[in-house]
């Protein structure tokens, strides 16, 4: 229990007058609930300086969040004009300043106010991409009004790893305290991966009036132009879009089966619309909804539970495609139109981070 300034005076006035000792105290006072520890060090503060006051200068003193401290780490933390990337991280800066990291914690949160954002994965656009996209978004904005965007059949191609990707800085394991590395089993601190994990690419095509069927790449076979149109065209979308309607516009990006010749002049003629390599934004799956939504939910459901081999990815990856909700697509097809207008408003350049 903590002494009250009362209880600091009577004991500095019986201590200095009637010797009182920490046990004779207790004695005196059961009802104050003091502890001898406690006041055998008050008594020994009392006898060696005469008063039970806190002296000038004593108790725990802030020698590391400095004024200079604060901009030494102000300069450190954050990047330099027009260097980007030229920030150091927390623990940097504690090694080339000699403090702890907990203190340029503290210092960044306190002291500067500043705050922590993730950054994320995005292409790198020349000022060649940026001017393309720019032009082709607002291209896109007048040839397809609101209304038109639900006729929209957007697609695309993703590769399946039957080893799950990882983001090891978010893969923790936590023992008990005092455990040793050492004594816990690999298994369980390593994540292995063989080096070349086998893999299916599907195509799917999704729209406001529903999604196609997802169709599987054959093992060993290259996408090419020709397989594309015969096998992923003809057998695959181009059918199962139309039993939804006998209007719509086909979307793709600018892969280079894609952009082929004989791709553009087949979907031409197998198409009532469809957006060509040259109206398409280059670099921007940013701007495509199965890439901006769909497969991120896919991928984040399919390796829900370890996947065994390949045909357990196929059945998976079928499995979460047959159960998808058409509510989330059209979420994702309904942000498109938006997403156009940032990407005019940034002049072509990223926009995710501004959403």
């Amino acid at each position: 229990m903590a002494f009250s300034e009362e209880d600091k005076i009577s004991i500095k006035f019986l201590r200095q007058n009637k010797q009182y000792s920490a046990k004779k105290f207790l004695k005196e006072f059961p009802q104050k609930g003091w502890s001898l520890s406690g006041l055998k060090r008050l008594i020994r503060k009392i006898d060696t300086i005469g008063t039970t006051a806190r002296r000038p200068g004593s108790g725990r003193r802030r020698t590391v969040r400095t004024v200079d401290n604060i901009n030494n780490v102000e300069a450190l933390v954050l990047s330099q004009d027009d260097q980007p990337q030229t920030h150091r991280t927390q623990r940097q800066i504690a090694r080339e300043l000699g403090i702890s990291q907990p203190s340029v914690n503290n210092i960044v949160k306190r002291d500067l106010r500043l705050k922590c954002l993730k950054k994320r994965k995005a292409h790198e656009l020349t000022e060649a991409n940026m001017q393309a996209r720019l032009d082709r978004s607002q291209s896109l904005l007048r040839r397809y009004p609101p209304a038109m965007v639900n006729f929209i059949w957007f697609t695309d191609e993703k590769i399946f790893t039957v080893a799950a990707p990882s983001n090891s800085q978010n893969d923790r394991l936590y023992a008990a305290a005092g455990t040793r590395k050492k004594d816990i089993p690999g298994a369980r601190l390593l994540r292995t991966r063989p080096t070349f994990s086998k893999s299916v690419m599907v195509s799917v095509g999704i729209s406001a009036l529903g999604r196609t069927a997802i169709h599987f790449v054959e093992p060993g076979v290259k996408v090419n132009g020709q397989y594309y149109r015969d096998v992923l065209l003809m057998q695959g979308l181009l059918p199962d879009i139309r039993t939804f309607s006998d209007y719509y516009t086909f979307q793709q990006d600018g892969a280079p089966a894609h952009r082929a010749r004989e791709t553009v002049e087949l979907l031409g003629n197998e198409t009532p619309d469809f957006i060509p390599p040259t109206l398409w934004p280059p670099n921007s799956p940013d701007l495509n909804p199965v890439d901006y939504t769909i497969w991120s939910i896919m991928q984040e459901r399919v390796y829900r539970k370890k996947v065994h081999d390949i045909e357990d990815l196929r059945n998976r990856i079928m499995q979460v495609w047959d159960e998808f909700d058409q509510g989330i697509i059209d979420v994702a097809v309904r942000q498109w139109r938006r997403r156009l207008r940032a990407c005019v408003a940034a002049n072509g350049g990223q926009f995710e981070h501004k959403l």
